[in-house]
């Protein structure tokens, strides 16, 4: 059987040890999963996984300075990709961190901070662990139940222009799109690698998807 090559990307932020870590504890044997910020490892690699935490603005940088951007906008249309975290937010359009920064426009849409005025008691980051509502089937829903309590830490929020492509949402003051599902792509806002048993039943399902 030929071997499945699965690029965790690096742009050095992010909790990358612990995702592939994570992702090879439940890997299928003929899975060889690498960490790189190669833009020809990523082009050749047969998955993709994007983690990735911090703020946007710096996250763009890396990802211009290490030749990675096209790669991952390619990838992203072609083969399965697992976005996490900062790794969803900068797939869409536009961010409203750092007083504005164009992101990757995979997904159209925007990144929005969590609106203190309408919630006043409201704790930003969102940090710890929250439910997440499964909104459509999925192939990485798999042996998750609904509900089920994941991992999270961040400040801003991602809006889809079509409502159509989000696959889990979470109520933190609002409720907000915490997954989003778009063709051979899934991106989850919350944190697998410190999901316990869900986080690693997602993995396990992303490595044995064919990104249909």
């Amino acid at each position: 059987m030929d071997q499945k090559l699965v690029a965790v990307i690096d742009y050095g932020m992010g909790n990358l040890r612990s995702v592939a870590k994570a992702a090879e504890h439940v890997a299928p044997a003929n899975t060889r999963i690498i960490v790189t910020h190669n833009p020809d490892e990523i082009e050749s690699a047969d998955a993709i996984i994007f983690p990735g935490q911090g703020a946007a603005k710096a996250c763009m940088s890396a990802l211009l300075e290490t030749g990675m951007i096209h790669p991952i906008q390619q990838a992203a249309q072609e083969k399965p990709f697992l976005g996490i975290c900062m790794g969803l937010q900068v797939l869409m359009s536009h961010s409203t961190e750092n007083e504005g920064i164009s992101c990757l426009d995979v997904i159209q849409g925007d990144v929005q901070h969590f609106e203190l005025n309408a919630h006043p008691n409201l704790k930003v980051p969102h940090m710890g662990w929250n439910q997440i509502q499964q909104t459509q089937e999925h192939a990485l829903w798999h042996n998750i139940p609904q509900n089920s309590r994941f991992y999270f830490v961040h400040s801003y929020y991602v809006t889809p222009n079509n409502q159509n492509i989000i696959a889990g949402t979470t109520t933190h003051g609002t409720t907000f799109a915490s997954v989003l599902s778009q063709d051979n792509l899934f991106a989850i806002q919350a944190h697998p690698e410190k999901s316990a048993d869900h986080g690693l039943q997602l993995f396990q399902n992303f490595l044995q998807w064919n990104g249909q």
